[in-house]
C-alpha cells in the first residue's frame, strides 16, 4: 500500500469512522484526544484503559462509541473482588443440570462481546484472573467443565479504573493495557455551563454516523496492518527508545510491537496509506506506567513529531503555575483577585494563547500532529475562563465570546 491512496473501501470505512470520532469528541467536553486514542485502539484490536474519578463519563463513552457500529455485541460489567467468573463468561444452564448435563449459557457474555467495556478492572477476583487474561490476550475462553475453549469475537476491550492497580495480580491486567488515557472533571467553566444546560436541552449532535461490523472487522484485520512502516518511522520508534531509556522508562519489546501497529490504525483513521511522524503522538499513551511518567513521555515523543514541542509544555507549566496560583489566592477578596488577575494573569494567558494559537496553525500547515498543541489550548482557555469566572466574575456562559 506504500506510495497509494487507500481502496474506496478502507477510505470509505475510514471516513465514517473519522466522523464517528468527531462527533462524539463534540459530545464529550474535553475528551477529543481521548476519543481518538479509543477509536485508534479498537482500530488496532489493543485494549485500553480510562483511569479518572466516578463520573467522567467513561463508561457512557464506551457505550456510544459501541453504538456507532452496527452489528456490534456490546458487554459490560462493574467489577468487584467477589466477581465470579461465570457472570462474566457464562452462568450454569440450570435446565441443563437437572437433566445431568453441565452447561453454560454464553448469551449476552464476555464469550460473544465484539466491544466490552470493564468498570473497574484491577478489582477482578482470583477466581476470575485468569479466564480475564485469557480473554485479553488470547481471545479464548476455557470453559468451566474443562471442554474445547472457545474462540471469542473480541476486537478490543475498553476498560476503566477510579485508581492505579496495586498488587501483582492487577498489574498482570494492567500490563495488557496498551492504551491508557487520564480523564478528569471538566475544567472549562463554558463547558461546565454547557453540561448543566445539557441535563434540560437535547444537545445531542443531528448527524450520527455509523459503520457496519463487517467493515470494522475488515479494516482490522487487513486494512490497517497493511499500512506501511517506512524506514524513517522505524528510526524514529528507535530513536524514542533510547531517548527514554536514557530516562530511565523501560517498555517491553512486547509493549513496543503491539505499539507499531497503533501507528497504523492512526495512519488509517487520517487516510494516509503509511506511517509518518504524526502518528507517533499515539504513543504518548502507551510509554508510561504510572501518570508522574506521562509529561516526560510526552516531551520525548513530541521532539520527534514537533520542533516545538518544548515551547508548547514550557507554556503549558506556566499555565499550571497560574492555576496553582488561583487556587492558592482561594478565600481572598473579590478586589485582590480582580488586580491580580488584571495585571498579571489575564495578560500572560493571552499572550500564551496567542502564541499556541500560532504553533498550532504552523504545525497544521506543515501536516504535523496538532494534538498537543491541541491540549495545551483547551487547557490555557480553561484556566483563562476560570480566571474570567472567578476572579473577574465574568458569567460563565459568556465565557466562550469573551476569550
Amino acid at each position: 500500500m506504500s506510495g497509494q491512496a487507500l481502496g474506496q473501501g478502507a477510505a470509505d470505512t475510514a471516513m465514517r469512522l473519522r466522523a464517528v470520532t468527531g462527533e462524539l469528541a463534540e459530545r464529550f467536553y474535553e475528551r477529543d484526544d481521548v476519543v481518538r486514542a479509543l477509536m485508534v485502539a479498537v482500530l488496532a484490536s489493543q485494549h485500553s484503559l480510562v483511569l479518572g474519578p466516578p463520573g467522567t463519563a467513561k463508561s457512557e463513552l464506551a457505550r456510544e462509541l459501541t453504538g456507532r457500529i452496527d452489528g456490534a455485541n456490546y458487554w459490560e460489567i462493574l467489577l468487584s473482588k467477589f466477581t465470579a467468573p461465570t457472570r462474566m463468561f457464562g452462568p450454569i444452564d440450570v435446565a441443563a443440570l437437572s437433566r445431568g448435563e453441565y452447561r453454560q449459557v454464553f448469551e449476552g457474555r464476555a464469550t460473544q462481546a465484539h466491544i466490552a467495556f470493564i468498570d473497574e478492572i484491577f478489582k477482578c477476583s482470583t477466581a476470575a484472573l485468569n479466564e480475564t487474561l485469557g480473554l485479553l490476550n488470547e481471545r479464548l475462553y476455557h470453559p468451566e467443565n474443562g471442554g474445547t475453549p472457545i474462540a471469542c469475537p473480541l476486537i478490543a476491550a475498553i476498560t476503566a479504573s477510579n485508581e492505579l492497580p496495586s498488587g501483582e495480580d492487577s498489574a498482570a491486567i494492567y500490563d495488557r493495557l496498551l492504551v491508557r488515557l487520564e480523564v478528569g472533571y471538566l475544567a472549562d467553566p463554558s463547558n461546565f455551563a454547557a453540561l448543566v444546560r445539557s441535563a434540560v436541552t437535547d444537545t445531542s449532535p443531528a448527524a450520527r454516523t455509523t459503520v457496519d461490523l463487517a467493515a470494522l472487522q475488515h479494516a482490522v484485520t487487513v486494512e490497517v496492518p497493511a499500512i506501511a512502516v517506512p524506514d524513517a518511522a522505524v528510526d524514529a520508534v528507535c530513536t524514542l527508545r533510547a531517548a527514554l531509556r536514557r530516562k530511565e522508562l523501560v517498555s517491553s519489546d512486547r509493549r513496543w510491537r503491539q505499539a507499531v501497529r497503533l501507528l497504523q490504525a492512526s495512519a488509517y483513521l487520517d487516510g494516509r496509506p503509511e506511517v509518518g511522524d504524526v502518528d507517533l503522538a499515539v504513543l504518548t499513551h502507551v510509554l508510561w506506567d504510572s501518570p508522574a511518567q506521562r509529561s516526560t513521555v510526552e516531551r520525548e515523543v513530541l521532539q520527534l513529531v514537533n520542533p516545538d514541542a518544548k515551547e508548547a509544555l514550557d507554556l503549558a507549566d506556566a499555565i499550571d503555575e497560574l492555576e496553582a496560583e488561583l487556587d492558592a489566592k482561594a478565600g481572598q477578596s473579590r478586589e485582590s483577585l480582580s488586580t491580580w488577575a488584571i495585571k498579571e494573569a489575564n495578560g500572560k494567558l493571552a499572550k500564551a494563547g496567542k502564541r499556541l494559537t500560532a504553533m498550532r496553525a504552523d504545525a497544521a500547515a506543515a501536516g504535523r500532529s496538532t494534538a498537543t498543541l491541541d491540549r495545551v489550548l483547551t487547557r490555557q482557555r480553561a484556566v483563562h475562563a476560570r480566571i474570567l469566572t472567578e476572579a473577574l466574575g465574568v458569567d460563565a456562559s459568556m465565557v466562550k465570546a469573551q476569550l
